[in-house]
């Protein structure tokens, strides 16, 4: 008998919850389901956790949550001996459930919980960890992914999610707790009774709301220049805090899509509920074009995304997270030199992945360009430096290619609250002039030259495919390619040695922390990243390019990314 199945076993004699009962016998017979569900145990890392809901210790369930919170109470009373925890939770199937669990784990270790009454976004979960003083953060949530997943993500006291060495000190908590005898716990109603779990209040989400508020880089655009919104929470947590923003700065004509407005874990009109690709925001596509109106803005089922499409020239194009990211540059730095409220050395913070077109137009408007390694932690973790030094006004943008952004301290996450009210502004802005968002890009681009940014993943699901992205990523490392596509490498780059080997065979150094990344620089200036996602069973192939045309940037994408799938045998 297998070691998984073994677990089975046991799962079978000792699981009390109905549900989860009747989800293991129903796969009784199902050797290959068996060997998926226990063939390892969710792991938890930086991200926290995330998987497949259901039965077994590779899925998300109560137990497995239960045993992560349990996990995470005795390193928080090691680590500060009292603590109190924040939690915040999002529209997916179990999210409630997990996140009352947690406050009821959390509550019978003598640990003061905060819990929102109602679905809230994630970077509200980081505000609030500022503001009531909170030691740690949870928000049970799987951002985009598919309605099967739910996840449960963890932040430290600077509301940022944990850096690795935390992440694997709770890791080695949780290895401790035994799921079924491990895990203290006390009923949820007995713990708003005694005070111990309270509910967040109104007042909190208030001051969140004026907090991003006070990011605005012109107070009084959308007013003087209106603009109309189709908008889509995507059956998610967004629809309080977005409209709210909305309304707060002026936006007066605002349609949301009527089949996406309502909290739905099932995500039935977009099964990827990611405003990164085009059947999520189908719906809103249509209404903003039957509507007439300026823009559709999207935010996932956590609302730390948001995805843009604009109208231009009598017709609806999407824009891309890299794109938005250049354009809210574009114009902080325009509007604040304009109004003369650009700090001095100014900073945009964007991960390694992200395009290149920020750096080359940073260097023409005279910001500073700090990469990070992939994760809004380590944008993060740099605002809350910047803080510390008194220095947090010179932050003006961090971003990631997946639409994550933020524009200001008040969180230490991705914010697609925040992020609506800039698009809006800038959106506003530009149409007093004349001018659309891709308009403002073309311009861009005039003067930086045409670039073209596109992520190819692959996935890989279960035990088998897990195997075979390792083997994968080992083969890479064994045997740096010389040419991708055609085009000699000039540099390979592993960001798991530090190094960076040239061509020529000299030697860089990668000044970033250990991470599984590999990054090819070719000799035309393309760049091509291949890494595994921290949060899907993906591999994920990075590219941005330039060239003086968009045809023959795209023409450069065909050469490369054949290389590169000839290199993973994909």
């Amino acid at each position: 008998m297998s070691d998984s199945h073994k677990l089975y076993q046991t799962w079978c004699e000792k699981v009390d919850d109905p549900a989860l009962k009747a989800d293991l016998l129903a796969v009784a017979n199902d050797e290959p389901e068996i060997g998926d569900r226990f063939y390892r145990t969710l792991s938890f890392g930086t991200a926290g956790l995330r998987g497949v809901l259901g039965a077994g210790t590779n899925r998300m369930n109560v137990y497995t949550v239960g045993a992560a919170t349990q996990g995470l109470c005795q390193w928080l009373g090691k680590k500060y001996g009292d603590a109190a925890v924040a939690i915040a939770y999002d529209s997916r199937n179990n999210s409630t459930l997990f996140a009352q669990r947690s406050a009821e784990i959390l509550a019978a270790n003598g640990i003061k919980v905060h819990i929102f009454d109602e679905l809230m976004p994630t970077p509200a979960l980081s505000f609030a960890i500022l503001h009531l003083h909170c030691q740690a953060g949870i928000v049970v949530t799987a951002s985009h992914n598919p309605a099967k997943y739910n996840g449960y993500k963890v932040y430290g006291p600077e509301a940022y999610q944990l850096s690795p060495e935390e992440a694997d000190e709770v890791l080695r908590e949780i290895e401790t707790v035994d799921y079924f005898s491990g895990i203290k716990t006390i009923p949820f109603e007995e713990g708003l009774r005694t005070g111990v779990i309270q509910y967040i209040g109104k007042d909190t989400v208030d001051a969140y709301i004026d907090a991003v508020l006070s990011e605005q880089v012109d107070k009084d655009i959308c007013r003087q220049s209106p603009i109309s919104v189709v908008y889509t929470p995507l059956n998610g947590a967004g629809n309080h805090c977005v409209r709210k923003i909305l309304d707060r700065i002026g936006v007066e004509t605002v349609a949301v899509v009527p089949e996406q407005e309502q909290p739905d874990g099932d995500f039935p009109t977009c099964p990827y509920p990611n405003p990164e690709e085009a059947t999520a925001m189908e719906l809103g596509l249509r209404l903003c074009e039957r509507l007439g109106y300026d823009i559709l803005l999207a935010t996932d089922p956590d609302s730390d995304r948001a995805g843009v499409a604009v109208r231009h020239q009598g017709r609806i194009v999407r824009l891309s997270g890299n794109e938005i990211g250049v354009l809210m540059l574009q114009y902080i730095v325009e509007r604040r030199r304009e109004t003369g409220t650009l700090p001095k050395d100014p900073i945009v913070v964007k991960s390694v992945v992200s395009t290149k077109l920020c750096d080359r137009l940073a260097g023409e408007l005279g910001v500073q360009v700090i990469d990070v390694l992939t994760g809004f932690k380590y944008i993060g973790e740099l605002v809350a430096e910047l803080e510390q030094k008194g220095e947090a006004d010179r932050f003006l943008l961090g971003f990631e290619e997946s639409s994550g952004y933020l524009t200001g301290p008040h969180a230490r996450d991705k914010d697609a609250v925040n992020a609506a009210m800039i698009i809006c502004e800038m959106t506003a802005y530009y149409k007093s002039k004349g001018k659309t968002l891709l308009d403002v890009l073309d311009g861009i681009y005039s003067v930086c030259g045409r670039y073209l940014n596109v992520v190819d993943s692959y996935t890989f699901e279960g035990e088998d495919g897990s195997v075979k992205m390792a083997g994968m990523l080992r083969a890479l490392r064994a045997g740096a390619p010389s040419e991708i596509g055609g085009h000699a490498v000039a540099a390979t780059g592993d960001y798991l040695s530090g190094k960076r080997v040239l061509a020529d065979g000299g030697e860089e150094t990668i000044a970033l922390p250990e991470s599984d990344i590999l990054e090819y620089t070719l000799e035309n200036g393309a760049s091509v990243i291949v890494r595994p996602s921290g949060t899907e069973p993906k591999i994920k192939v990075y590219y941005s390019l330039s060239a003086a045309t968009l045809e023959q940037a795209q023409q450069l994408y065909e050469q490369i990314s054949a290389g590169v799938k000839a290199l993973l045998g994909v």
